[in-house]
């Protein structure tokens, strides 16, 4: 397990630069072999073999590759949300029809992502999902979720304990993304399981 982010050392800002310097070091085909790994792990997560619904992401730059994972849901029969970016940093959702349906999108002068090209559902889509995969920079042993900053998913968590709705929340992340402290916040909530190439593990009374 890595030690960055313990008590008293880096804040958010300084940790997801060190994470990042990390993830930016990996070669394609480390990106390649750990999209391959993440799916196959996550595939085997009982809250994904009974959802009927997975609101998701698409992968971009150096992240942990979630196409492949994407894709087998869609085979499975699973309906898989994913979102788009609106200008307020909020998210819409539309379903994935597979790659050929996603646009590239350029977000001003951030880093372009790939959303689904067809109708849009509501950012309120998101509380119909069984499980949510939420992108992240690091989890702790709590838990806790590092996220890029944007707000983004803070605001569909919200909207989640809003609709009173209880999906399982799935972080998918490289191993040595699993730290020991992420600097939290008051409204932070923990996420139930975070999945890297090698394992999965769960947070939570059931742990």
């Amino acid at each position: 397990m890595s030690h960055i982010g313990r008590p008293g050392e880096p804040d958010k800002r300084s940790l997801r630069r060190d994470l990042l310097a990390m993830r930016n070091r990996l070669t394609a085909d480390d990106l390649r072999e750990t999209s391959a790994a993440l799916a196959g792990r996550a595939l085997e997560l009982p809250e994904l073999a009974r959802a009927g619904t997975v609101a998701a992401y698409v992968s971009v730059g150096s992240e942990p590759g979630t196409l492949a994972l994407l894709d087998a849901l869609r085979a499975r029969g699973v309906r898989v949300l994913l979102p788009v970016l609106l200008p307020d940093n909020d998210l819409d959702w539309g379903v994935y029809e597979g790659e050929g349906s996603l646009a590239r999108v350029q977000h001003g002068g951030r880093m372009a992502l790939f959303e689904p090209a067809g109708e849009r559902l509501g950012p309120d889509a998101v509380t119909t999902a069984d499980a949510v995969l939420l992108p992240g920079l690091a989890v702790d042993t709590r838990g806790m979720r590092l996220g890029r900053g944007g707000g983004s998913y803070d605001r569909v968590l919200a909207r989640l304990e809003r609709a009173g709705a209880h999906p399982a929340l799935v972080v998918l992340l490289y191993d040595s993304e699993v730290v020991e402290h992420v600097p939290g916040e008051p409204h932070d909530r923990p996420v139930h399981a975070v999945v890297t190439p090698s394992g999965v593990r769960r947070f939570g009374p059931e742990t």
